[in-house]
């Protein structure tokens, strides 16, 4: 490995093909586009995935559609395809750069007759226009003159995995017919297909949930071919084209496709998806302007690699994970869009169909709030969106207000499956793993206090969070000794235990809530009483409920301790303390012998952080002994089966002194799909894993916390490393953070002479817009304050 903004893959191996699939995915957070090959090969599992579009038509739970297919492309050197399946594959070689998220592959294919040709290609999903894709095919004789065929087009006749049929334990299938082996769900059906004037047209809508989806595809060549010729079939539309090439010579296909849907966001209503899908190519010049998208994307990366871009210095491979990681986020949201989230494998995969779970609020939004604000908002505004679904829910289960689902598509309504897909195990999460309703309020809270946007407040959250309040106040029930309330039968983070009662994540998460509604109620009768007005009109509030929540977060049980550790759940100290013994090659904890994910209830163990979550939520709420007391107690009992475990005991080991396994959980969490080391990559990524990740750096190594309002820094670093460099966005201006062995640098942006107060070590330092700052890290709380009075400006 040479470049940190690289990912490379050299050889083909179909044993490998969906994982590099999954990494090498293309989007812009209106969608994505997994890396199969072009021409397609037994074994793959190909898919794009329009951000929103969910269908139910035929399956047990919605799913993110498997749309149709805009790459499409084959090629025939005097009638041999060329593809991995038919010829032997001389050299195969393909790169992500992360910079500009284009995909560049090159393979030299070898058929029967010992004819070489070249085959390059590069593909894009636009970052300035999301409604745009580019496809560049370069086609060359090595050894050979041979007539080409190419065949590329719009394939709509796609299928979403439905299940696998029950086989016996250990079944392993070879890698080019484990997916044959699926029942599949159908969830498109045709509308439309034209040749329009030279581009290719097809337009689909699905089943059930009536989405309309339109492509249209321009496709220029260079030299033009001898002949052309279109074929339509139901579901797909292709062009054919003939073209004549000696050893050497190179022909070049252009391919933009233009891609609308009926539920795009403030799109022109009274014009038809083939009238707007023109409207889009007629901007970008048709097939001959790939170039131009190409460029006009690579800008749109720039600015946002200018706000977020991080690096552990000297260290390539983390470096390289770190930009992985930010760039897998960014092509997962959509700033454009408050109707849509981030699904649990993002747009690279089916894994989860699509839904999204608190994942987002926890995990994935810091990132996006401290460096992507306007996408934070977005991402946001979908729960407002989907407000009435929480409603729903509520009312499904016999409470007032709004109660977020587990897993949530495009209505808020509850998609979390009952049981397993063989039936064998049911799943609780849909009815006790309510604390995401407080996560929504979390992530709402967090956001505005990072960039003072109380407006959207008024205009969004504060509805969200007294229906929210609604729903707490209804939820609970009075103490069994007749003094407060508890919240019984509910499921912690931890997932291990469910039917549990006064889970303390869940009941401090909830309390915190009730009293944030609570101030925010406050606040608009006193300054905004006009807003208030309208809402209280819109949801029938009446004023006694504020004083319900204020009553309800007051009495709310808390946890029981022993000495500073606190107590999971009621009961939780009396569980079967069974001990962690084994390991794997990760130096990951293994289940104890008999025991798996649906048998641990009656033991202490967990499945990932559950009190060390609420910990590192409310990093303001407990003190240093209390802090590493409950780290040292839960880390011993926490087998970390989540991709989401790491992240948070990195950052708290950190936090407390006990770095031990820091950067072995920086590196499990970094390297999880880069590496494979879950071995399930194929199936998508784990995007949550990825916030996690920004989150050790920034968090954990960078010591980062959010304490009375402002931005604290408290860094720490191995041994072994030379430093950090990190990017936030701080209230409307940018923060520029470079750490390494001796001192913290920073650069404040903005307007010059503007000012911020953060903390670092201990000590509050003062920036000014445009002078940076070296606050020395070794030494007494003297040098720190010498070095803060003392600017220097960076090496």
């Amino acid at each position: 490995m040479s470049d940190s903004w690289l990912v490379e893959q050299s050889g083909f191996d179909v044993a490998r093909a969906n994982f590099y699939e999954t990494l090498f995915t293309v989007g812009n957070g209106r969608l994505g586009t997994r890396a199969s090959l072009e021409e397609g090969h037994l074994g793959q599992l190909s898919g794009t995935f329009l951000n929103g579009v969910y269908d139910s038509h035929d399956v047990p739970v919605i799913d993110l559609v498997n749309a149709p297919d805009w790459l499409d492309t084959a090629v025939f050197v005097d009638g041999v395809r060329l593809d991995v399946d038919t010829c032997r594959v001389v050299s195969h070689e393909r790169t992500l750069d992360l910079r500009d998220g284009l995909l560049t592959r090159t393979t030299v294919f070898e058929d029967a007759d010992g004819r070489r040709t070249r085959l390059w290609t590069q593909r894009c999903a636009s970052m300035a226009d999301r409604r745009i894709c580019a496809l560049r095919v370069e086609i060359t004789p090595e050894n050979h003159t041979s007539e080409i065929r190419v065949e590329t087009g719009i394939d709509g006749d796609r299928r979403n995995l439905e299940r696998l049929p029950l086989y016996p334990e250990g079944t392993v299938f070879p890698p080019k017919t484990r997916w044959e082996k699926w029942a599949r769900a159908k969830h498109l059906e045709e509308v439309d297909r034209a040749d329009d004037d030279g581009a290719l047209y097809l337009e689909m809508r699905t089943i059930d949930s009536s989405v309309h989806v339109g492509y249209l595809a321009a496709i220029t060549f260079d030299p033009a071919p001898l002949q052309r010729f279109v074929e339509q079939r139901n579901e797909r539309i292709i062009q054919e084209t003939v073209h004549q090439a000696a050893a050497g010579e190179t022909v070049r296909m252009d391919k933009v496709v233009a891609i609308c849907t009926s539920r795009d966001v403030d799109a022109d209503v009274t014009s038809s998806l083939l009238e707007r899908c023109r409207a889009a190519l007629a901007e970008h010049g048709g097939a001959g302007g790939f170039d131009a998208i190409v460029a006009g994307s690579r800008e749109a990366w720039a600015r946002l690699w200018e706000d977020c871009d991080c690096e552990v210095v000297g260290n390539i491979r983390y470096t390289q994970a770190l930009r992985f990681s930010l760039y897998h986020l960014l092509i997962a949201a959509n700033p454009d869009d408050p109707t849509v989230n981030i699904g649990a494998k993002s747009l690279s995969g089916e894994g989860y169909r699509g839904h999204v779970f608190w994942d987002t609020e926890i995990f994935m939004l810091p990132f996006f709030i401290l460096t992507q604000p306007d996408t934070a908002r977005a991402l946001l505004r979908y729960r407002h969106h989907t407000l009435d679904g929480a409603r729903a829910n509520s009312r499904e289960y016999g409470t007032r207000g709004a109660r977020y689902a587990w897993e949530s598509a495009d209505t808020g309504r509850e998609e979390c499956p009952m049981f397993t897909t063989d039936g064998a195990n049911r799943f609780w999460t849909r009815e006790e793993e309510v604390h995401v309703s407080a996560d929504v309020a979390y992530g709402m809270f967090r956001y505005v206090e990072a960039t003072g946007d109380r407006a959207f407040l008024r205009d969004f959250g504060a509805e969200v969070l007294f229906e929210t309040s609604r729903f707490w106040v209804n939820r609970v029930d009075p103490a069994e000794d007749g003094g407060g309330y508890e919240l019984r039968q509910v499921m912690g983070p931890d997932e291990f235990h469910s039917h549990i009662d006064n889970n303390a994540f869940t009941n401090r998460l909830a309390q915190w809530h009730l009293l944030q509604a609570v101030g925010l109620y406050d606040e608009l009768r006193e300054r905004h009483s006009d807003t208030l007005a309208a809402i209280e009109a819109r949801i029938g509030l009446k004023p006694e409920e504020r004083d319900r929540w204020q009553e309800v977060a007051d009495g709310l049980v808390g946890a029981r301790r022993e000495g500073d550790v606190i107590e999971q759940f009621t009961g939780y100290f009396e569980r079967d303390d069974v001990p962690i013994v084994e390991w794997d090659e990760n130096n990951m904890p293994k289940y104890p012998p008999g025991y798996h994910h649906f048998n641990c209830e009656t033991t202490k163990l967990l499945k990932q952080p559950d009190v060390v979550m609420m910990i590192y939520l409310l990093p303001d709420e407990f003190d240093a002994e209390v802090k590493k007391a409950n780290f040292d107690y839960y880390e011993a009992r926490t087998l970390h089966k989540s991709s989401l475990s790491p992240s948070i005991h990195a950052i708290i080991g950190i936090e407390v002194g006990d770095t031990r396994q820091a950067v072995q959980y920086f590196e499990r969490s970094a390297l999880v799909d880069l590496t494979d080391n879950q071995g399930n990559t194929g199936e998508g990524m784990h995007i949550a894993s990825a916030g996690g990740t920004w989150q050790i750096l920034v968090s954990g190594f960078g010591g980062l916390r959010i304490l009375g309002g402002r931005v604290t820094l408290n860094p720490w670093l191995p041994d072994d490393w030379e430093g950090i460099r990190f990017r936030l966005r701080w209230r409307g201006r940018p923060i520029r953070v470079s750490v390494d062995r001796e001192n913290v640098e920073l650069e404040l942006g903005g307007p010059p002479g503007e000012q911020e107060e953060l903390v670092v070590g201990g000590l509050p330092v003062t920036l000014t817009a445009g002078e940076p700052i070296r606050v020395a890290r070794t030494g007494t709380a003297a040098d720190f304050s010498a070095a803060a009075e003392n600017p220097v400006v960076p090496d």
